[in-house]
This record gives C-alpha cells, structure tokens and sequence, in this order.
C-alpha cells in the first residue's frame, strides 16, 4: 500500500491589518473576535488602511488598539466619539472608526453620540450590544433587556425603576446628519456576511463623505449572560432579536449642506 499524495493548500489567511502578535483577549465564546476579523476585511477590501484610525473604548474595546496594525487610539470610557470627531477635523482626508460598547455609548457616552449624529460628524461608529456591562461585573447596561437578569438587578430589569432598552441604531437613523444606521448579528454564517455587507457600505458612506454611520452588532457575552456558547446563540436568535430587530434603519446618498459635493 502506497501512501497518498497531500496536497496543501491555504484556504484561509489572517488579514494582514490584524496584528498577529497580540492575541485577542476576550472571553470564550465572545463575538468581539468575528467582528475584529470583519473589520480588517472591509478596511483590506476598500483599500484604505493606509489612511484608517481606530479608536478603542473603554471596557473591553479597550483591548481593540492593540489588535489592528493600523494608526490606532486608545479612548477612555465615554468621549470616544468627541475624540474621533477630532481626529477627524484635524485629519480629514483619514477614515476613522470608533469602537463603543452599549455601556459606554448609551450611558457616560450617551452626549457625546448624540453630538456627533446631530452635527453629522463623517465618522463611522461600531457599537456593540451585548445587553450587559461587560469587562466592570455584568451590571444592567442601557440596552439590558426587559426582564434580564444581572448584577444590578438581580430580579430582573423593571422598566418602572430603570426605564426601558436603549435603541441606539434607530435613534442614530432619526438624526438629520446619519447616513447610514444598521444593526446586524454574527451569531450565524448568513448574518455575519450581512453584516459585512453592511460595515462596508458604513465605511463607504465615510468614503464619500456623506455623513455620521454606524452600525450596531449583536455581540454574546457568556461570562455574564451564564450561558454557554451555543446557549448564547439561541439568546440572541430568541431574546434579542425580538427587542433589537435586525436590518438596515436609515441608508441615504445625500445629506443637504453636509454631503460633500
């Protein structure tokens, strides 16, 4: 018996924008690592990480500067988009993203997301929701659901002491200055290429200096949902999607005295 030949043969490579050195450092299970491949994608397939800066939050987006081999910005917790509006400013010819996660944008960084959208700042923002604080406990977070258990409110999140769920990709979409609002999921193969899809056609939007993009993701967090993986799958699939509803909220070519052109 002779043995076969074995063909190699690379199917798959690491994008070149991701920083090999450093691995990611989220949690099992965590989406944060899809959506960082994702963003190499588009910036790689656009042709623009010569002239891209990333900027990273606090909490666990503050990892996210040490992940990309791009100009990249290290954020505290909340100003994140003051501070991209003036990297923007001083540079405009640069395409800037900045990473937010539901606690940062819609609680201590709330002003400033809604400064950025009212002056329309060309500026692309990747929020993450994963319905909780994540890197400080678990604590209920702006977009914890109705009902949802977690550090802070160990019955349940009651709407009549805390208010109701933060819709920060509709509330985007309602501002004047927004070009493109879309919230998306990696949480199965044919979300994730919707959600590329939709990544790109936010940085796109920056490109040809439309107007403020931004689209929000669906992200898991098994630590603090005390879910496993495929559990989390399911969470999302059957909790958050009936609050968050997937799709693109607001996608326009032209913005009277913004757009450039």
């Amino acid at each position: 018996m002779t043995k076969k030949e074995i063909t190699k043969e690379v199917v798959c490579e690491p994008p070149r924008t991701r920083l090999q050195s450093i691995p990611i450092m989220n949690c099992p299970g965590c989406h944060y690592g899809i959506i960082i491949r994702m963003i190499c994608e588009v910036i790689e397939e656009l042709g623009i990480e010569d002239r891209t800066i990333g900027l990273g939050g606090g909490g666990c987006t503050g990892f996210w500067t040490m992940y990309f081999d791009l100009d990249m910005y290290g954020g505290v917790h909340g100003p994140g988009l003051a501070i991209a509006t003036a990297i923007k400013r001083v540079h405009p010819d640069s395409i800037v993203f900045a990473a937010q996660g539901d606690g940062e944008m819609g609680a201590i960084g709330l002003g400033y997301f809604m400064a950025a959208t009212l002056r329309g700042e060309k500026i692309t923002t990747i929020f993450l929701n994963n319905a909780c604080f994540g890197t400080t406990g678990g604590q209920m977070a702006p977009t914890t659901l109705l009902g949802m258990r977690t550090t802070t409110t160990t019955q349940g999140r009651d709407p009549k002491i805390t208010g109701f769920p933060f819709h920060g990709a509709e509330l985007a979409a309602s501002m004047k200055g927004t070009a493109y609002s879309a919230r998306m999921s990696v949480h199965t193969p044919a979300n994730r290429q919707k959600a590329k899809k939709a990544l790109k056609t936010a940085f796109e939007k920056q490109i040809a200096g439309v107007g403020f993009s931004i689209v929000e993701f669906l992200s898991a967090c098994p630590v603090n949902w005390h879910l496993g993986p495929k559990e989390c799958l399911d969470f999302i699939e059957n909790q958050m999607i009936a609050e968050y509803p997937l799709g693109e909220f607001k996608n326009v070519d032209y913005i009277e005295h913004l757009s450039d052109g």
